[in-house]
């Protein structure tokens, strides 16, 4: 049998519910994010992020206003934007430390985290948010502080989740052969792009999903379920 010397995991639907994301988060940042713009767009780190989202957009000329409505639409659209993710995760990080929320956790996810490091894995995160805001929701969790069980982060700046090379280039950054590494995800499109890569995998079908009949995937209810 092959032995797992990673685990590289996804967030949403897999440690933490997408309800948290789609109705916490994303309405925390669709409200602050004017406001937020119009007092932090002179600070480098911001600038950066808008002109990013600008050219992203294609807008060779675009007031603040005009890149705040474009942002808005993203958060609406739910748009896998490097540049809105970036700027999601300085709003939700004043979210965090003001205690105005806690990031979900799946009941055993903590638990089966530190088992599995302590076994010996190193566990690293994939996930669409920018590694900022993967490093908040993982320290600011309802089990408390995560981030010390983690040895990495990757976000869209590797590549998307559905193309294969992006999981090329995480097990290139981990220094393991694809083999060796475990990827679990509740997305089935995200499991086809890391198997063909070379990485096994995990589909996390958590209830009330059904399992199908013959899925293309080895598939848990839960992190407990799982034998690395």
């Amino acid at each position: 049998m092959i032995e797992t010397r990673a685990i590289v995991t996804d967030i949403e639907g897999t440690t933490s519910s997408i309800s948290f994301v789609r109705d916490v988060l994303f309405p925390y940042a669709r409200k602050r994010l004017p406001a937020f713009v119009e007092t932090h767009g002179d600070q480098p780190q911001v600038q950066h992020w808008l002109h990013e989202a600008a050219s992203e957009a294609g807008l060779v000329e675009a007031s603040r206003q005009d890149i705040i409505e474009l942002l808005l639409q993203w958060i609406d659209q739910d748009r896998k934007s490097t540049a809105l993710k970036a700027l999601q995760g300085m709003i939700w990080k004043d979210g965090y430390a003001a205690g105005d929320y806690r990031a979900h956790m799946y009941p055993e996810v903590a638990a089966r985290l530190r088992d599995w490091r302590a076994d010996g894995l190193r566990l690293y995160v994939y996930s669409s948010g920018s590694v900022p805001a993967q490093q908040l929701l993982f320290r600011y969790s309802e089990a408390g502080d995560l981030t010390p069980l983690f040895a990495g982060y990757f976000d869209t700046e590797t590549g998307p989740k559905r193309e294969a090379e992006s999981y090329r280039r995480i097990a290139e950054a981990i220094g393991e052969q694809p083999g060796h590494i475990l990827f679990l995800s509740d997305i089935e499109e995200e499991l086809d792009a890391a198997q063909a890569a070379g990485l096994r995998t995990a589909w996390l079908l958590r209830e009330p999903l059904v399992f199908p009949a013959t899925p293309r995937h080895p598939a848990f209810r839960d992190f407990d379920a799982i034998q690395p």
